[in-house]
């Protein structure tokens, strides 16, 4: 039984092998990216077993997707494949030092296809965790009702949710950014813990205090809220109070891409191992940290052992990013 749940898209990156405009890259590296598989691929590297799930192609691509979520220790058995839609591309382009972007295709993916018919309730019912994101019920409406459905059975069983926005805003654009927040703060009121940035609490609860976007997310009714500044510092709030953990600094940023996927697993593997909530985000806090030192979604994330040494580090500096 996997302690951690989570479905959404996975996607095939090719990603630059060289600075500049891509016009001018004559090669790409071959990757994958999700944010829900990250998170589960960082949960397996910090020791806990975990699922994920989704919709592919029955094609090479699809495959491949697959073979290398399940490579990473994941449990990938009820994946499904259509043979109706493309999986879905996304490209890295590194223009020159420091300035990273990111071009999507995933129109009409097969991971859009996703409903609730396709989701392993037995799964999510026997899981610890379920995790859901911002990204999958925005992709299209079966996803939005396939997420509403695991949240659903989670409740009945009581797996504990969480949520990270994880905001897109090309996808919010193409839904409607009034559709997009109803369904996010939708999703957010049924969560048990809440894991937005400051950005993304101020576009789905309004101009507050940041204090305040704790106390909000509490009286939708979540048990634990984080809400995360950039690189440099965390609020948390539940049951036993409300706390600051500042962010760690790191000497050089390679990567910021799956930096947010990585402090969301640190907290939850916190909560697996039932402990506080400022514990779980302070560890939150360094896989954070060791993720942006490296190219690529998930080759950054770090393992239990090193996150342990890095926490055990006398040298470590907290205060975030140093440029």
């Amino acid at each position: 039984m996997s302690k951690f749940v989570t479905f959404g898209e996975t996607m095939v990156l090719f990603e630059a092998a060289t600075q500049g405009r891509l016009r001018y890259v004559p090669s790409f590296l071959k990757k994958i990216g999700g944010a829900e598989s990250n998170v589960a691929i960082a949960l397996t590297k910090l020791g806990h077993s975990a699922t994920w799930f989704g919709k592919v192609s029955d094609d090479e691509m699809g495959h491949y997707v697959v073979r290398e979520v399940k490579a990473e220790g994941v449990d990938t058995e009820c994946v499904t494949f259509t043979t109706d839609a493309p999986t879905a591309l996304y490209i890295k382009e590194h223009r020159r030092e420091e300035e990273l972007a990111v071009y999507y295709y995933r129109h009409d993916s097969a991971g859009s296809t996703l409903t609730k018919e396709d989701l392993a309730y037995e799964k999510i019912a026997d899981a610890s965790i379920l995790h859901v994101t911002g990204i999958t019920p925005l992709l299209s409406d079966s996803c939005y009702e396939a997420v509403l459905a695991g949240i659903q059975c989670a409740k009945e069983h009581g797996t504990f949710v969480s949520f990270d926005p994880n905001l897109r805003f090309a996808l919010i654009h193409k839904l409607g950014e009034e559709v997009a927040r109803q369904r996010l703060v939708t999703i957010a009121a049924q969560a048990d813990l809440i894991l937005p940035g400051l950005d993304e609490a101020k576009w789905l609860f309004g101009d507050m205090e940041e204090q305040d976007y704790l106390t909000k997310g509490i009286e939708l009714g979540a048990r634990k809220v984080v809400i995360k500044n950039g690189g440099d510092y965390s609020l948390f709030k539940d049951e036993q109070g409300t706390g600051k953990v500042n962010s760690f600094r790191v000497k050089q940023v390679v990567d910021p891409v799956g930096a947010g996927d990585g402090f969301a697993a640190g907290v939850l593997a916190g909560l697996l191992e039932n402990k506080s909530l400022e514990e779980s985000v302070r560890m939150g806090a360094a896989v954070g940290a060791l993720v942006i030192g490296v190219k690529g979604d998930i080759e950054g994330l770090p393992t239990r052992k090193e996150v342990d040494a890095f926490l055990c580090d006398d040298n470590k500096v907290y205060g975030g990013v140093s440029r």
